[in-house]
């Protein structure tokens, strides 16, 4: 997934005391293409909002004029449709709260890992609502203009993609919990929501929980909620992402990344639709339909003790696997045409792909899946000289005679396609550090992964970034 922001670029004020951190952070960001406008206090920061639009707003929370979260409460209030992240180098309980219940889109703790505040931005920029945890995701098909789809947002016609759209059709309007898996990249929230949208509880909420976003020691707060005086800084009733999904559906992404502790408390929600507050003796009725998402093997996590057994056979009612994009056939020509519509900027007018380019395309297996394909659609639109992207425009992985290796005729089918894709990620990650010269972080906000996910795929394969580093 690329971090590039859309066009044109967003603006986003950074509020926070400390000169040398408030300097490298609008260095960073506007490197990465956002217009940044830094202010050393709260009072500044909401002058400058009085005078400017912003798209985005990174507070810090121990500064001159903010000591009571007073930047916070007036941001929310006069203009509550501008995403706000906080920054604090000394994180609090209270103050942790306190920004989920005022709808604070993250809470980053310094110092932030530049994949971490870009992966964060990226996801406030998005354009969710305040409130939702959300995941490091972005929506890969969209309910815009674009190609024919059988499903509301999902783009496809290949044979895999038809299966998928009679599946949803026949299980939409149930109420059945749904685990969705698949490899990275290929789709898993959209589904979700076309789940949500095509049901009965299509007029009510679709509450994203990213299992991987909630702190485990606030897990149950944010959650289920709780009452006043439950714990220190809990100066109101508060309610939990459960409560919201009341009547609607509630959507665990990553839910292989639950704590076993935590799963346990999730198991007694699903099983009996009930849940108690924090700090509460009474429980409170749920009524929710539970959609799951995992790129884990969860029957493999169970047979391991990594996951409850009771937990996976109450999720995992209807089980839906994506198909990664390699086995969708002509869909990455559909895809690559509707992201190019949907990436071109103003003024440039790129008609499409050369045939070259698209032979590229079929024969690439795509282990980054349609997440990768929309990243490589938009890089070709930032070097491309000419009316039509050609194979010059596309990076080094696509371009390559070696992109797709002769398998030996023993191989079996299935050993063959994997080690056809175990290649190709391969061939993907050398050129990734390749164009970034050997720097993982870079690297890393390209692929759309996580700086220690890099590290841990270039473990996996046997490459050493320091032999790309010029």
């Amino acid at each position: 997934m690329s971090q590039q922001p859309d066009y044109p670029p967003k603006r986003i004020l950074i509020a926070d005391d400390e000169p040398l951190y408030l300097r490298t952070t609008g260095d960073l960001l506007r490197r990465a293409g956002y217009l940044c406008e830094c202010v050393p206090d709260a009072r500044a920061a909401i002058l400058a909002m009085q005078q400017c639009t912003f798209d985005l707003v990174l507070s810090d929370l121990n500064m001159p004029g903010n000591l009571q979260l007073e930047l916070l409460h007036q941001g929310r209030t006069e203009w509550p449709d501008v995403p706000l992240i906080v920054i604090t180098g000394v994180p609090s309980l209270p103050s942790a709260i306190e920004s989920l219940r005022l709808g604070i889109v993250d809470y980053l703790i310094k110092p932030v890992q530049y994949q971490d505040l870009l992966s964060s931005v990226s996801r406030a920029l998005t354009g969710r609502r305040p409130g939702q945890v959300i995941a490091d995701t972005t929506d890969i098909w969209r309910q815009e203009a674009g190609p024919p789809s059988k499903s509301s947002g999902i783009i496809g016609e290949s044979p895999p993609m038809e299966k998928l759209f009679g599946v949803l059709d026949r299980i939409s309007r149930t109420d059945t919990n749904v685990l969705i898996t698949g490899e990275s990249g290929t789709g898993k929230e959209v589904v979700a929501r076309t789940i949500h949208q095509q049901s009965d509880r299509s007029r009510h909420s679709f509450q994203v929980i990213d299992c991987t976003a909630v702190p485990e020691s606030l897990f149950e707060s944010v959650l289920f909620g709780h009452a006043k005086g439950a714990f220190t800084g809990a100066i109101r009733d508060q309610k939990g992402l459960l409560s919201a999904s009341h009547n609607g559906t509630a959507f665990f992404d990553e839910i292989g990344e639950l704590p076993l502790l935590l799963q346990s408390k999730l198991l007694r929600v699903v099983q009996e639709q009930t849940f108690t507050p924090v700090g509460q003796t009474a429980a409170e009725t749920l009524n929710t339909r539970f959609v799951c998402a995992t790129n884990r093997n969860l029957a493999t996590e169970v047979s391991l003790g990594r996951f409850r057994r009771d937990l996976f056979y109450r999720l995992a009612v209807i089980h839906i696997e994506l198909p990664p994009l390699r086995d969708r056939g002509e869909d990455v020509i559909l895809l690559a045409h509707y992201f190019l519509r949907q990436l071109q900027p103003d003024g440039m007018r790129i008609t499409g792909f050369s045939e070259e380019v698209k032979s590229c395309f079929r024969r690439y297996s795509w282990p980054g899946n349609v997440r990768e394909l929309r990243n490589v659609v938009e890089r070709t639109l930032a070097f491309t000289q000419s009316a039509q992207i050609v194979v010059n425009d596309l990076p080094p992985a696509l371009n390559s005679e070696n992109s797709e290796e002769a398998l030996p005729s023993s191989c079996s089918e299935e050993e063959s396609s994997q080690k056809t894709r175990k290649d190709a990620e391969r061939l993907y990650l050398m050129s990734l550090l390749k164009s970034n010269r050997g720097n993982v972080t870079r690297a890393a906000i390209e692929a759309g992964l996580s700086r220690q996910g890099m590290h841990k795929m270039l473990a996996r394969y046997g490459i050493q970034a320091a032999e790309y580093r010029e």
